[in-house]
Order: C-alpha cells, then sequence, then structure tokens
C-alpha cells in the first residue's frame, strides 16, 4: 500500500530554518550571506540546481560577493560542498554531534569538583536569562565552560564578561572571546584581580588624554602610538613624570614623531633609569659628555669626526645632540 501526501502549491508550502540557526548564527552573518542561505535553504526543499551566476542576478548581488559569501557559509559549517554542488548542513543534527560525549565514568576529580560546577551552572543560568533572554545557544554553553577551564574565570568574572560585551553591543563570540583573551593576558581570575585591572585600564586612558593633549593631537592617538603608551607604562613601569620629560624634548626637535618619543624612554629603560632624578642626572651627563667632545673635537684634527662620535655615543646623537635637558 502506498501512502502519498499531495504536494502543495508554492502559495502554501514553507521553508523551515531551525532555531538554532537564530541562537548561533544568525548574528554572525553579514546581510548579503544572510540572504545567500535563506535563498540556498528555499532552493535545497525544491532539489534545483543554480548556478553562481544565476545566484548572482537572482539575489542582485556581486558575483565575487557571492563567490565570497558560499566560501564563509562552509567555514562556518552552514553548508557542504560536494563535487557536484552542495548540501545544506542539518544544525540540529550537527549541534547535537558537536555537544554529544559519552560519559560513562565519573572520574575522582569530577566529583570533587560537584560544588564547583554547580556553582558554575547558577552563573550560566543568570547569563543566559539575562544577555539572551532565556534562549541562549547551546555551543555558549560549551564555550563558557571552556573558558571557566582555560581561563580560571570565578564565576563573578564570567558574568562580569558577559555584562561588558552586552554593554558594547557586542555578544558576538568572537569578541567576548578576545575579551577574555585580554583579562586572563592580564592575570584576572577573580573579582578583586579585575577591579585593579579596571584600575589600570581608567589610569592609562587618563595618560592617553594626557599625552594626546600635551602633543596636540586632538583627533585621537591611532593604534599604534596607544600600544606605545601601553608598553611605557605596564611594562616599564614609568608615570608622567618620566614621560612628560620626552614630551618636552619634542619643543627642541624638528617634525619629532611618536617614534622619537618612543625611542627616548625605550632607552632610559634600557639603562635602567627609574626616577625623574636618574634621567635628569642621565640627561646633564649626556649634555657635558656633547661639550667635551665638541672642545675635544676642536683641538684635534686627527680624529675622524664620525669615528669619535659613533664611540662615544653610542649611535644615539638623533636622540640627544644639540639638546638641553
Amino acid at each position: 500500500m502506498k501512502i502519498e501526501q499531495k504536494e502543495k502549491s508554492m502559495l502554501f508550502s514553507a521553508t523551515t530554518i531551525p532555531d538554532i540557526f537564530f541562537s548561533e548564527y544568525l548574528s554572525t552573518l553579514p546581510g548579503d550571506y544572510l540572504k545567500m542561505y535563506l535563498y540556498i535553504a528555499f532552493l535545497s526543499k525544491y532539489g534545483k540546481d543554480i548556478k553562481l551566476n544565476d545566484l548572482s542576478k537572482k539575489l542582485n548581488i556581486p558575483l565575487k560577493v557571492i563567490n565570497d559569501g558560499m566560501k564563509f557559509l562552509e567555514d562556518n559549517n552552514l553548508i557542504l560542498k560536494k563535487v557536484d554542488g552542495y548540501i545544506i548542513v542539518d544544525l540540529q543534527e550537527a549541534t547535537l554531534a558537536s555537544l554529544y560525549t559519552p560519559n560513562l565514568t565519573m572520574s575522582k576529580e569530577k566529583v570533587e569538583q560537584t560544588a564547583k560546577n554547580k556553582s558554575r551552572a547558577k552563573a550560566i543560568e543568570h547569563i543566559n536569562n539575562m544577555y539572551f533572554q532565556g534562549i541562549m545557544g547551546p555551543s555558549w554553553y560549551s564555550d563558557i565552560d571552556l573558558w571557566f577551564t582555560k581561563y580560571e574565570f570565578d564565576e563573578q568574572v564570567m558574568i562580569a564578561l558577559f555584562d561588558y560585551c552586552y554593554n558594547r553591543n557586542a555578544m558576538h563570540r568572537n569578541y567576548v572571546q578576545t575579551v577574555a583573551e585580554a583579562w586572563a593576558t592580564n592575570r584576572v581570575k577573580t573579582w578583586s584581580d579585575l577591579d585593579m585591572y579596571y584600575e589600570k585600564q581608567e589610569s592609562l586612558n587618563k595618560f592617553k588624554k594626557t599625552i594626546s593633549k600635551k602633543l596636540g593631537k586632538y583627533n585621537g592617538l591611532t593604534q599604534y602610538e596607544e600600544a606605545y603608551i601601553e608598553n611605557w607604562v605596564m611594562n616599564f613601569g614609568y608615570d608622567m613624570s618620566i614621560i612628560e620629560i620626552a614630551l618636552k624634548r619634542t619643543t627642541l626637535k624638528q617634525n619629532p614623531t611618536f617614534e622619537y618619543i618612543n625611542n627616548l624612554i625605550t632607552d632610559w629603560h634600557d639603562r635602567n633609569l627609574n626616577t625623574p632624578a636618574e634621567v635628569q642626572a642621565f640627561l646633564e651627563q649626556r649634555k657635558k659628555q656633547e661639550k667635551a667632545t665638541k672642545e675635544l673635537k676642536a683641538k684635534s684634527s686627527k680624529v675622524s669626526s664620525s669615528n669619535y662620535e659613533q664611540r662615544n655615543y653610542d649611535n644615539l646623537d638623533f636622540l640627544y645632540a644639540n639638546q638641553t635637558p
């Protein structure tokens, strides 16, 4: 006995997109790629063949964007390439396969972590309700569990991580991962660590604004200039009292660059100069050396000027020559 269902006309048919698509993939898809995916899902229901040129014309999207979009959809496991075309990935099946891992035995370590897991579960539930309106995608659970293990964040820090990204309208997995990496790099694990990190960042931002103002950079600093300042403050441990000595020296230099300032400050750090007094003493010493060199060159015509300066100035003329401290 053969049982058939009457085929519906297009007017009454529907293309089904699983909810997992909206919770896991929608936010990562650029507009044109989203149009492509939805149309491909529609075509797949009818088993239609379509060329990329036809897809470009139908969706009014340039062919290059179509090609880039197909690669994007493939890289993000939304479609699977075959010899003769593509397959729409079953997102529900794929998600289940990625989440399911047989757990035949429970190790002693897992038993000991039961209390901690309960606490983390509450944190995850809070994140789900507060930042995903109770419909957080399954893969987020795996990511959060991984970040707990990898970065050793406590529950408050994990919640703060999502709060930070949510308030910046950046609830994208890559962005959250980037922020988590930055916090971990700065040794943030507990709420106390995070509080100290925020204080350092606030102080660093004040440094940037002050330096930008003193240099007349009213349009702001470039990414590379900000990186220089972060290095002076975070790695060298210098405060404004030392940095300002370098800034003042730019007034005696034609067309000074940020790299010039960085070379000065880096040289002081390499010489283990840690206070304004030590820096000023060093500059005074350089000034005396320069004066002595000029007097010696005036008395002696046998010694090459270039050779003498290279031997006594350590190739730092471009930093210190003809300048007053």
